[in-house]
């Protein structure tokens, strides 16, 4: 519903009373902006209680106001240009002590993805992982933060991982020509979506390989060729992406590969210890001077 939802208030606007009239003729004029507003501050921009609100996104079909909201923010988060999400900051952020409104945000988007994450395909997820032959792991723009931390943790608990570049489309395919069956690919994708990874998640589908997507919605279009879906909140406080739930999930989905890896795991740790000393990777506060 979330892709027909303007499409659906075009079609109904017709027969809608005043109060519902201006609601629906501001949503569809200002997708952008109604879709981070409380259902009092919506009201008061168009004219009508909050009440009148309410009862419209029920007459819709929701539960309730924030399931409209929620609609909006999927119609909305892959449209919204930089220049529209600075809009909506301003509006939301106007007034307010940036930094308490940001973390408390970031806060919460982690306690919605726990409270409605399938914990039963997380774990189906470990244990694909630790069958896998080989992993390839892509993520674009802002994702590839969050590809590289995954990346940089998986080099030590399995024998065979890539990172996927997406500086072209040709490099890409040239990176994972050889996928197939018994390996994975792990894909992270945010609003707004990637087209290499979601072209890269095709191929690797179509070549046998099973896929895992790391992403904000069933409707992300990553999530239609996955074998795996994992969930997480990844709302919007600033023009900046938040990752901070995302990045949260991946760090327990690490934990949790670690945890049935350990014996490998620490061998390798303990070699790299060894490593790192012998080659002087990490100043040691031993052997700092502090006479001086």
């Amino acid at each position: 519903m979330p892709n027909e939802i303007i499409g659906k208030l075009n079609e109904i606007i017709p027969t809608l009373s005043k109060g519902h009239k201006k609601i629906a003729e501001y949503i569809i004029g200002h997708y952008d902006k109604a879709a981070f507003m409380t259902a009092s501050k919506l009201g008061a921009i168009v004219g009508v209680s909050e009440s009148t609100v309410v009862r419209f996104a029920t007459e819709l079909g929701y539960e309730g106001y924030p399931e409209l909201q929620k609609a909006l923010k999927e119609f909305t988060s892959n449209k919204l240009t930089t220049v529209q999400r600075m809009d909506v900051m301003t509006d939301q952020l106007a007034g307010e002590d940036v930094l308490s409104k940001v973390m408390n945000f970031d806060i919460d988007q982690i306690r919605h993805t726990l409270d409605s994450l399938d914990k039963d395909e997380f774990y189906r997820t470990i244990d694909a992982l630790c069958e896998a032959k080989s992993i390839y792991v892509i993520g674009a723009r802002s994702a590839s933060v969050l590809a590289r931390f995954i990346v940089f943790y998986f080099n030590v608990m399995f024998e065979n991982v890539k990172i996927i570049h997406t500086t072209s489309t040709s490099e890409m395919f040239e990176q994972i020509l050889n996928i197939g069956e018994h390996d994975i690919m792990i894909g992270v994708s945010f609003p707004r979506y990637s087209k290499h990874t979601v072209k890269a998640f095709r191929y690797a589908k179509e070549n046998g390989a099973k896929v895992i997507a790391i992403t904000d919605s069933p409707m992300s279009p990553i999530a239609e060729n996955a074998d795996y879906l994992l969930l997480a909140r990844s709302d919007m406080a600033s023009f900046a992406d938040s990752l901070v739930a995302p990045m949260s999930l991946i760090n327990a989905l690490i934990t949790a590969v670690s945890m049935r890896k350990k014996d490998y795991v620490s061998a390798n740790y303990e070699r790299l210890e060894r490593i790192w000393d012998e080659y002087e990777v990490y100043e040691k506060s031993d052997d700092q001077d502090y006479s001086k």
